[in-house]
C-alpha cells in the first residue's frame, strides 16, 4: 500500500474503490445449475456436491444432536465466551422488538401489529475459515423476534468446527444441516427430504452462496446479497497510525478480496498508517491472505485536502464497517449517514462488533449500506396494517373515496362506499 490523494484518484481508481460488487456474475450460471439440481433431486444432490466440493461423503445430512454435544464437550472459557456474546447480541437485539399499536382518529382506528415470519434459514460460513459468530449473528434475532422454526446449514467436513456448532446450539436453533455453499441456500429455499423450507434466508457466505441468494429470491425472501468484507477508516491528526492499521489488518484478514480503505486529512497519520500495516501483516497466520487484500485494487491509505472532503469519501463509500477515529467523532457521524455499523473512538474496534458488543456483524457491503441497514429483528418480521371506521368516519371520507375512485375508473370501489349509506 502507498498514499494516495483522493482529488488525484482516476477513473479507474475510482471504480475500483466504489464499485464493489459480490463477484456473482461469473458463477451465476453455475449457480442456477445447482439451485435446479437440488431442487429436483433433493438430499442425493446434497451429498453428490459434497463429494464433488467439499470433499466429504455425507451421511447425515441433519446433525442437530452433533450441535448439542459439540456444546457439552467444549473448553469451558471458548464455552464461556460464546454465551457471554450470546447474551449480549440477545439483549441488543430485545431492544429492536417492535410494538403493535392503534389509535383512533376522527372515528377511523388505525394501527399496525407485527408477527414473526414462521421459519428461518441461516447459513453459517466454513471454508478458509469457521465464523461461529455469524451463527450467533443470524439465529439469535430469529429466536427474538419469534421466528418458530430457525435452520442453520453449515459445510460439511471431516470434523466440523465444534465452537461453529456449540454456538448453533447456544443460540437456539432448531435444526443444523451440514451443507453448504450454492446447494445450502437451495435446500434452505426449496427443501429437501431431510430439510425444511424455510421462509427466508439470511447469512454471509462466499460469491457461490450471494450468487443462489439472487437465484432464490422471489421464491423466498432474503436479507440481501453481500460480497467481500470492508472496512473506511475515516481519521484525523490525533488518530493513532498502530491501530487505525490493526483495524485494516483485522479487516484484510478475512478474504483476500476484502477492501480495507483509510482516508485522512493528515498526510503525515497516512504515510505512519502505510508504515504500520505493513509492519502488522508480517507474521500473521494468515499474512498472505492479508497481503492479498491490502494490495487489491480496492484497498487504500487515502489523503484528502480537508476533513470535509475525506467525509464526502465516506458517504460515496458507504461502508460495511465505518470506524471514526477522530477528535470531533460524533459530528463526523452525523455527516456520514451512510454506513453497516459505525465503530467511535480509538477503543472501539470493529472486532469487538464482529463478537460482543451486541450489534449484529452480518451488514450491507459494495454501497448498500446507502438504502439498507444490517441483520435485525426488522429482517424476520412481517407488519399489518389495521383499520375500523367507524359510519360517520366513512361518511367523512366518502366524498373524497369516491371522487378519487371514479377519477381512476374504478366504478365498483365508489359504489362500495355509496351501497353503506343506501336507505
Amino acid at each position: 500500500m502507498n498514499v494516495r490523494s483522493v482529488q488525484a484518484l482516476g477513473p479507474d481508481e475510482r471504480a475500483a474503490l466504489f464499485d464493489r460488487d459480490a463477484g456473482v456474475d461469473a458463477v451465476r450460471d453455475d449457480v442456477s445449475d445447482i439451485v435446479a439440481q437440488v431442487r429436483q433431486e433433493g438430499d442425493v444432490a446434497l451429498r453428490r456436491f459434497a463429494s464433488e466440493f467439499d470433499d466429504v461423503e455425507v451421511g447425515n445430512v441433519d446433525i442437530t444432536d452433533a450441535a448439542e454435544r459439540a456444546y457439552e464437550e467444549l473448553d469451558g472459557d471458548v464455552r464461556d465466551a460464546i454465551e457471554h456474546a450470546a447474551d449480549n447480541i440477545r439483549s441488543f437485539h430485545e431492544r429492536q422488538v417492535p410494538e403493535d399499536w392503534r389509535e383512533t382518529v376522527d372515528g377511523r382506528e388505525l394501527g399496525r401489529r407485527f408477527r414473526p415470519l414462521d421459519s428461518a434459514g441461516v447459513y453459517a460460513p466454513g471454508g478458509t475459515a469457521a465464523y461461529p459468530s455469524s451463527a450467533l449473528m443470524g439465529v439469535i434475532p430469529a429466536k427474538v423476534a419469534g421466528v418458530d422454526h430457525v435452520a442453520v446449514a453449515t459445510p460439511p467436513a471431516e470434523t466440523i468446527n465444534p465452537v461453529t456448532l456449540a454456538a448453533i446450539h447456544v443460540a437456539g436453533a432448531d435444526a443444523v444441516y451440514q451443507v453448504g455453499g450454492a446447494q445450502a441456500i437451495a435446500a434452505l429455499a426449496y427443501g429437501t427430504e431431510t430439510v425444511s423450507a424455510t421462509d427466508i434466508v439470511v447469512g454471509p457466505g462466499n460469491r457461490w452462496v450471494t450468487a443462489a441468494k439472487a437465484e432464490v429470491r422471489g421464491d423466498v425472501a432474503i436479507d440481501f446479497l453481500a460480497g467481500p468484507s470492508e472496512i473506511l477508516v475515516v481519521a484525523d491528526e490525533t488518530a493513532d497510525p498502530d491501530l487505525v492499521a490493526a483495524d485494516l489488518v483485522a479487516q484484510a484478514e478475512h478474504d483476500e478480496n476484502a477492501s480495507v480503505v483509510a482516508v485522512t486529512d493528515d498526510e503525515t497519520l497516512a504515510e505512519a498508517v502505510v508504515e504500520a500495516v505493513d509492519e502488522q501483516a508480517a507474521g500473521r497466520e494468515r499474512e498472505a491472505v492479508v497481503r492479498s487484500a491490502l494490495d487489491n485494487d480496492a484497498s487504500a491509505v487515502l489523503h484528502a485536502r480537508s476533513m470535509s472532503e475525506a467525509v464526502l469519501f465516506a458517504e460515496e463509500y458507504a461502508a460495511e464497517h465505518l470506524s471514526i477515529q477522530a477528535d470531533d467523532d460524533e459530528e463526523l457521524l452525523e455527516r456520514i449517514p451512510s454506513a453497516g455499523s459505525v465503530f467511535l473512538g480509538p477503543d472501539s474496534p470493529v472486532a469487538a462488533g464482529d463478537y460482543a458488543t451486541g450489534t449484529n456483524h452480518v451488514l450491507p457491503t459494495g454501497g448498500g449500506a446507502r438504502v439498507t441497514g444490517g441483520l435485525s429483528v426488522d429482517t424476520f418480521v412481517r407488519s399489518t396494517t389495521v383499520q375500523r371506521l367507524s359510519h360517520d368516519a366513512l361518511a367523512d371520507l366518502s366524498e373524497t373515496i369516491t371522487t378519487l375512485a371514479e377519477a381512476e375508473g374504478l366504478e365498483a370501489h365508489a359504489e362500495s362506499v355509496r351501497k353503506r349509506f343506501e336507505d
